[in-house]
């Protein structure tokens, strides 16, 4: 990047597309070359007997799968050996942190059963969802364990043994923890957890994943010391206001990340109508709307294939329909050059949800003026802009970029314009 990048821009590594853990390294060029600053690695330890990589058995063991038949787990000189080579090509790690559940066949369920939740008949509780849409529908792990981190009777050795597990992967040179459903831990325990981390190691930030939850359950952590949320504006069709209403009522809370797909999703590609235009449109204006931002692997080839927990390979990660590995070093680059682009901010619309286009205004917090952009609604057709369907605040930009082309350079700002399908255009003064 053209300039230091104190921002995080995370490009999320999947274990399971590679043969083991020592071929991680191979691609972090490529990482650092689109300007990358962090890459987000799924749990990497042992697993139960479903070998979802979310099922942990042993979180001082690394997963059996990721190393060669002759390696011991419990020795961490592989997972050393990429930590190193993460900052010698400057990137910042980032771990997931699973402390709600371990797999129904974790060693801990012998060594502290009380550190769990059991039902009426004496059962450790599986964890479950309720589709809100039809209640009769549930869905049960029945490969994992409910941890009860707030009411267990060994509350403190267990809590204990959380701050230990993560003192334990800061030593190796982790600083960065995506907390895995952070809103099922209760607000106490992150509370201790995060400024004993912190006190250990100053650089150390905390990622609550929240997607799913209530704003009630968001409100929780507001006070526990993360320092980003993990935002829904992926699901934005940019027709009604949920998501810059739900943006301004947790930014108060914690800055965010924005994603265009994670490793929960389909992948973008996959999904119809699945062009070009529509995963660069997603990922441009990811790139925009928040802080942060992160980026699935395999997403600048236009990979099809979902990223499967189970039985993720990596066949899997055969590169897809097209190369936009250049495209998305200029976003980046972008995002981290225009300053508004890379806070938070605060969002507002310019015009109505009903036109096939949208003009939207981001604030500065911080003084800085804003930036605007303009978004084709329509995903196969152009749209045309004239001058007087311009909002008068957008005219007084200086540069326009259009976000879609292969080379991204600015403009000057032009009195009409026509949007390409899917178009995302940027205007800074």
């Amino acid at each position: 990047m053209k300039k230091k990048c104190d921002i995080p821009v995370i490009y999320n590594l999947f274990p399971r597309h590679f043969p083991t853990i020592h071929e991680w390294k191979s691609i972090l060029p490529h990482v650092s070359k689109m300007n990358f600053n962090h890459i987000f690695v799924n749990p990497f330890h042992e697993t139960g007997f479903s070998g979802s990589l979310y099922s942990v058995k042993n979180y001082y063991r690394l997963n059996p799968l990721f190393l060669k038949p002759d390696e011991d787990p419990s020795d961490d000189e592989p997972l050393v050996d990429f930590i190193k080579a993460c900052q010698k090509e400057k990137l910042g790690l980032i771990m997931d942190l699973v402390i709600n559940h371990t797999a129904i066949d974790s060693d801990l369920i012998s060594q502290y059963p009380q550190w769990y939740k059991y039902d009426t008949n004496g059962n450790i509780m599986n964890p479950f969802a309720v589709d809100p849409a039809n209640p009769s529908n549930v869905t049960v792990w029945g490969d994992l364990a409910v941890i009860d981190n707030e009411n267990s009777a060994g509350r403190d050795e267990l809590w204990k043994y959380w701050d230990s597990l993560i003192a334990h992967y800061q030593k190796l040179g982790i600083h960065g923890f995506r907390c895995d459903a952070a809103y099922q831990v209760p607000a106490p325990l992150w509370k201790y957890l995060i400024p004993a981390a912190k006190k250990r190691d100053g650089a150390t930030v905390f990622y609550a994943e929240t997607l799913g939850c209530t704003l009630a359950q968001i409100e929780a952590l507001a006070d526990v010391g993360f320092d980003y949320l993990f935002n829904s504006s992926k699901w934005w069709n940019f027709d009604q206001p949920w998501a810059l209403e739900q943006h301004e009522q947790n930014r108060v809370i914690a800055p965010s990340i924005s994603f265009a797909e994670s490793h929960d999703t389909e992948r973008l590609a996959s999904e119809k109508p699945g062009t070009v235009e529509i995963q660069k449109c997603r990922y441009a204006f990811s790139s925009l709307f928040s802080k942060g931002l992160m980026m699935t692997m395999g997403y600048e080839y236009g990979n099809t294939v979902k990223m499967d927990v189970v039985g993720g390979n990596p066949g899997h990660a055969t590169k897809g329909l097209w190369d936009l590995s250049n495209w998305i070093t200029q976003i980046n680059e972008l995002k981290c050059t225009i300053p508004v682009s890379g806070e938070e901010g605060s969002w507002h619309p310019l015009c109505d949800y009903n036109l096939p286009y949208l003009f939207l205004k981001k604030s500065s917090t911080t003084g800085k003026p804003p930036i605007f952009v303009c978004i084709n609604k329509r995903t196969d057709k152009t749209t045309m802009v004239e001058e007087w369907m311009i909002p008068p605040e957008v005219k007084t930009s200086k540069s326009v970029y259009s976000l879609l082309g292969d080379t991204i350079e600015a403009q000057e700002m032009p009195h009409a314009f026509e949007l390409d399908p899917a178009d995302v255009v940027l205007f800074t003064r």
